[in-house]
């Protein structure tokens, strides 16, 4: 299978120096322009454990503040325990109909508990109890078994409104590196890469396809 790539550019003079000035510019065409089942804000999410080993999952972003990108999950699942080991992520944003992608690589942090609470209190009453309910990565004999966990959480929670667990919140990743990626003809794409400098700055660079 193979696509030509014909839809946009991406040249340096029609770019901010400040790629999160870019990225919200792209995210919001990308919102108004991919359909469903696209979800915008999905992203592949990489982490490192232990051992080294890399492990990527699909994600959605939840907010960008200065500092970088919030997500949220369960902190003892296994890329919360791998990302409090080794606070090291890349994310990666992949919106077919623009024909563009984002790379976007840095440390990792927990937000502030208000943060997460308040996240936490937008959400879906099932997806709050959901929080509660599920022992996330952790092996279950069944399908009965999470089922099961959600009743009893329902019953826990059935005159109060659930309280964010301790176990659950979000993760910000603090950029040193993203790249915008704008696919060309004949394989010949666009990459825009930004650098953070020691002072704070970013670096603009052009890499090859």
């Amino acid at each position: 299978m193979r696509r030509n790539y014909l839809r946009d550019g991406l040249l340096e003079h029609s770019a901010p120096m400040d790629p999160f000035v870019l990225f919200e510019q792209w995210f919001n065409q990308a919102v108004a322009t991919e359909q469903a089942p696209i979800e915008p804000n999905a992203m592949m999410l990489a982490s490192v454990d232990a051992s080294g080993q890399p492990h990527c999952r699909v994600l959605l972003l939840k907010g960008v503040t200065a500092e970088g990108f919030i997500f949220f999950t369960n902190y003892d699942s296994a890329k919360g325990q791998q990302l409090s080991v080794q606070p090291k992520a890349a994310m990666t944003f992949f919106w077919p109909t623009l024909e563009r992608q984002v790379r976007i690589e840095g440390q990792v942090k927990q937000v502030e508990p208000a943060v997460s609470d308040a996240y936490y209190a937008q959400r879906p009453l099932g997806s709050r109890l959901g929080a509660w309910a599920s022992e996330q990565s952790q092996p279950i004999a069944g399908r009965e078994v999470l089922e099961l966990a959600m009743q009893q959480v329902e019953q826990r929670f059935a005159d109060s409104e659930p309280t964010r667990p301790a176990h659950w919140g979000g993760f910000c990743l603090e950029p040193q590196r993203i790249e915008f990626w704008q696919g060309r003809t004949c394989r010949l794409h666009d990459r825009l890469n930004f650098v953070r400098e020691a002072q704070g700055g970013w670096r603009r660079e052009r890499l090859a396809p």
